[in-house]
């Protein structure tokens, strides 16, 4: 059965646990924690939630901060992206949860070297997961602004070369990327098969409406706005896997992921 929740806690809840419950009375099953603006969850409150998820049978994954930035040209920068990634590493570890979402450079003046500087950023830090010990996949997110590094065969490079990263599969954001390349299913089944054959795993993806212009993404918008139209996604759930996840990251998440949710007939 695909796994379909949202990015964050739903409106009104009042802490990730309450969130959980929110989310499973709505009859969704998995959930996005944010850790975009900062990492500040405590190990034990994520070891709790962890395990609220689990006997909600709640599908649980979390997002690195926005700042990360690999390929930066500031020393700090590249060292603080270091540290932001690994702590919400050990975080998602220890909810129990697969994969943590990162958006992993820009591409800046250097364009260049963003891949090998991606590369040499996640090698630092697996050094810190292996030594304490952290299994959670490091997912590489798809972007939509041009200016930003995460096209597929980015990603696709990077993965064979640091151990324990996979793609994530952000639809707006290739979409836009593209100029409006996702029309069919096929486009979404080729995207599907691409992460399928990187990870060797079913994916993890991002969904939302999206507008765009030249230079890609400009802003997330409901997923009725059909751009891309997830009725082609939702023909797809065999697809997709059992193990796939979708985490719906427009304005209005939670209803859109109820609408989602319906609309794969789960």
């Amino acid at each position: 059965m695909v796994h379909v929740g949202t990015a964050g806690q739903p409106p009104g809840s009042r802490g990730p646990v309450d969130a959980l419950r929110r989310l499973e009375a709505a009859g969704l099953d998995a959930m996005e924690v944010q850790f975009v603006r900062q990492v500040s969850m405590p190990l034990d409150r994520a070891r709790e939630t962890g395990e609220e998820a689990a006997r909600l049978g709640i599908r649980l994954s979390a997002h690195a901060p926005y700042y990360i930035n690999f390929n930066s040209d500031k020393e700090g920068v590249r060292q603080r992206s270091v540290a932001w990634a690994f702590e919400t590493l050990r975080r998602t570890d220890a909810m129990g949860a697969v994969v943590a979402v990162v958006h992993a450079a820009s591409y800046g003046s250097r364009p260049e070297d963003a891949t090998a500087a991606v590369v040499d950023g996640l090698g630092e830090v697996r050094s810190l997961m292996d030594e304490a010990g952290v299994e959670a996949l490091i997912g590489l997110e798809t972007m939509g602004k041009k200016g930003s590094w995460g096209t597929m065969d980015e990603i696709s490079a990077v993965c064979g070369r640091v151990e324990g990263t996979v793609p994530v599969l952000d639809f707006a954001h290739l979409h836009a990327r593209s100029g409006g390349a996702l029309r069919s299913e096929d486009d979404f089944l080729s995207l599907i098969e691409a992460s399928r054959d990187i990870s060797g795993r079913d994916p993890h993806c991002h969904c939302s409406g999206v507008e765009y212009g030249e230079k890609g993404e400009r802003r997330h918008l409901p997923l009725e706005s059909q751009e891309p139209d997830y009725r082609l996604l939702a023909s797809l759930s065999r697809e997709l896997g059992d193990d796939a996840v979708l985490i719906v990251e427009s304005p209005r998440p939670l209803d859109d992921a109820i609408m989602l949710k319906g609309a794969m007939g789960m």
